[in-house]
């Protein structure tokens, strides 16, 4: 006889959703706190920044009640009476000395990322590269000093018959800025250079073309736009420096005509006077006008670098 087996009840898959209870550190969830708390942080001391740079900027105008006329004057006379606030002159100073430091350092510069990125062994390419390095990280007191040591008497003494009386000089400021800038520029023509496809190269050079024209009518085109970027950053460098440009240029407040006479920029004059003054005078707020004006240079290459790099990426 069989042996009687229990009854077997089929049983209903119920599903049970369980969810484990959320820890304190989970619920606080810390890491997005505090980056969003770092951001916010961020966003506020850049707000205060310019509010107060601003603010101190138009003091001129709302407490010392000087016209518009007054400070682009090509006159800066603090001793004269009455005193003279024109700040054409450090303007000036600054976009000439800017613009030829980049016409100097960008051929080099794009050059050297080249050489680099397409013609370089590896070995060449494991020297240059830290090399190139070494030179961001070189405080500008050193390019200063080694331009009123070495460049400044250098002019002096071999180019005397066309102008270089002193040395000090818009020229001297611009090499240095331009020797400052370089590896700026060079580092992210690198870059630009290194994210083109290579498939570009091998189709150009399976055309029958040589490595330069490769070079010339394929790479630079395509990385055209991360160049000009390249360069505009090399000039916001330069603007912003003010203690190695201050130490070879002559701080004059002149418009100068020439590459051999002697200028000042914004920042040169800043440093120079800003401790020789006191807050509320008319002279301290005419130079939080040349840093209000320095700003908005700088807002203005912002700008520029960002509407390159939106066209970059629509290309």
């Amino acid at each position: 006889m069989a042996a009687q087996t229990p009854a077997q009840t089929p049983l209903t898959a119920v599903s049970v959703s369980f969810r484990r209870p959320r820890t304190t550190a989970e619920q606080i969830d810390a890491p997005r706190r505090i980056t969003a708390l770092a951001a916010i942080l961020i966003v506020l001391l850049v707000v205060l920044l310019l509010g107060f740079i601003g603010w101190n900027g138009i003091q001129v105008f709302t407490h010392s009640h000087l016209g518009l006329g007054d400070l682009i004057s090509p006159s800066w006379a603090l001793t004269t009476d009455p005193p003279q606030y024109g700040i054409l002159p450090f303007v000036f100073g600054t976009l000439g000395v800017m613009i030829v430091a980049a016409v100097i350092a960008a051929p080099l510069s794009i050059g050297l990322a080249i050489f680099m990125a397409e013609v370089a062994p590896n070995w060449a390419r494991n020297i240059t590269r830290p090399a190139m390095e070494v030179f961001v990280g070189i405080p500008s007191v050193v390019y200063g000093f080694l331009g009123l040591t070495i460049l400044v008497p250098f002019l002096r003494e071999n180019f005397r018959g066309v102008g270089f009386t002193l040395g000090f000089s818009w020229l001297a400021g611009s090499l240095v800025l331009a020797l400052m800038i370089l590896p700026t520029i060079s580092a992210i023509a690198y870059d630009a250079f290194i994210a083109i496809p290579g498939d570009l190269r091998s189709a150009s050079l399976a055309l029958g073309t040589t490595r330069w024209q490769t070079i010339r009518h394929i790479l630079i085109p395509t990385a055209r736009t991360a160049l000009l970027t390249a360069i505009i950053l090399g000039m916001m460098r330069a603007a912003g420096e003010a203690l190695a440009v201050q130490m070879v240029i002559g701080n004059r407040p002149i418009i100068p005509t020439s590459l051999t006479q002697p200028m000042t920029t914004l920042t040169s004059q800043i440093t120079l006077d800003m401790g020789n003054t006191v807050a509320g005078e008319t002279a301290n707020e005419a130079l939080w006008t040349m840093g209000l004006v320095l700003l908005l240079m700088s807002f203005g290459f912002v700008m520029l670098v960002r509407l390159l790099g939106r066209r970059r990426t629509q290309l």
